[in-house]
């Protein structure tokens, strides 16, 4: 009752600085420290954390979503047993990824199911851990992580919001079959939704600048299920006129009424997250990705759950990653929250 929104965050505050619990928080966050198949850039692992401790610096009113965090917004303690997941597949993952996959050696072929075993493990907790929430009428977003830590979120709004459609903000289509032989690898998070989730009626990505063909086939053969608006075509089309808020516009138009957010923070340009695993020229700026998470709450569609994920800390002390991440992370829960209400 003594809160003061204006105030510094106090010292032994949660996310954003609040006071809120899971119980009383109408957002529940769940951090997902797990990065075992990253193969380029690593570090995401520390993401949450990192988020946890920029947020504080987050003002909580913001002159486009209001006051988010009147509804209550806690994030969960790290789960002991993820780190220790993380860290013993990562150990194992490594012998794989050195090769660049498992060229079907037995030795090689056993390390990546063994990574399997543990996205398994993974997949079951964060499922688990949303379902649970869900259920007690919460919204649910999750941190990562790299970007495989989705799946048990999806799957978990996918089952309870049949029919939704994903909108997946990403450099990378993510559509590769088990890639370097990881069943649950990052740039298969996508494949393994479509393939796995009936419940996911269409996936809309925005920002895709850098797929291999297999994946832009996957698209193609898709019979709509899967719409991809490309980097370079949006900018081409901008070059010629069309404005920002009209692309917005048919963006939200390929949406079904029901949206989960899927925001890997490559998306982005990479000025905005330069310590990412895999950073790829172009991209969104900070503003044309929340407007594009306007556009689809003011659509009136409502946007059921998100996940952030693939921030790393930056290694400089500048903070930067962590800063961008903990205000987009703020503008997930006010566009949500407006939707939903």
């Amino acid at each position: 009752m003594n809160f003061d929104p204006n105030a510094a965050a106090p010292e032994q505050s949660g996310v954003f600085g609040l006071p809120h619990t899971p119980a009383d928080a109408q957002v529940v966050l769940i951090p997902v420290p797990f990065e075992a198949t990253t193969s380029y850039g690593g570090g995401t692992s520390g993401g949450p954390a990192a988020i946890l401790a920029a947020s504080k610096q987050v003002d909580l009113f913001d002159i486009e979503v209001g006051k988010p965090y009147e509804r209550g917004i806690a994030m969960l303690e790290e789960s002991p047993d993820l780190k220790a997941w993380d860290h013993a597949a990562r150990l194992v993952a490594a012998h794989v990824i050195a090769r660049g996959g498992t060229h079907g050696e037995p030795a090689l072929l056993a390390a990546a199911a063994t990574v399997s075993e543990y996205g398994l493990k993974m997949n079951a907790f964060v499922r688990a851990t949303a379902e649970l929430y869900l259920n007690r009428g919460k919204i649910v977003g999750t941190i990562g992580g790299d970007h495989s830590i989705s799946f048990g979120a999806i799957e978990a709004h996918a089952a309870r919001f049949p029919g939704m459609g994903v909108l997946h903000f990403d450099a990378h289509a993510d559509l590769r079959r088990a890639y370097e032989g990881f069943e649950w690898s990052h740039a298969s998070i996508m494949e393994n939704v479509m393939r796995r989730l009936p419940g996911v009626a269409r996936l809309v990505q925005v920002g895709i600048r850098d797929l291999c063909e297999e994946e832009h086939q996957r698209i193609q053969d898709s019979d709509g299920r899967i719409v991809a608006f490309y980097d370079a075509e949006l900018a081409e089309r901008r070059f010629a006129g069309e404005t920002w808020a009209q692309q917005c516009a048919r963006m939200v138009a390929a949406l079904p009424q029901q949206v989960y957010v899927s925001f890997d923070i490559d998306g982005l340009d990479p000025a905005l997250c330069p310590h990412t695993g895999t950073k790829v020229p172009g991209g969104l700026s900070f503003q044309m990705a929340t407007s594009l998470l306007k556009a689809t709450a003011e659509s009136g569609r409502t946007i059921v759950g998100f996940d952030l994920t693939e921030v790393a800390p930056a290694q400089d002390d500048s903070e930067w990653d962590e800063n961008v991440g903990a205000r987009l992370l703020y503008k997930l829960i006010g566009w949500t929250l407006r939707s939903q209400h």
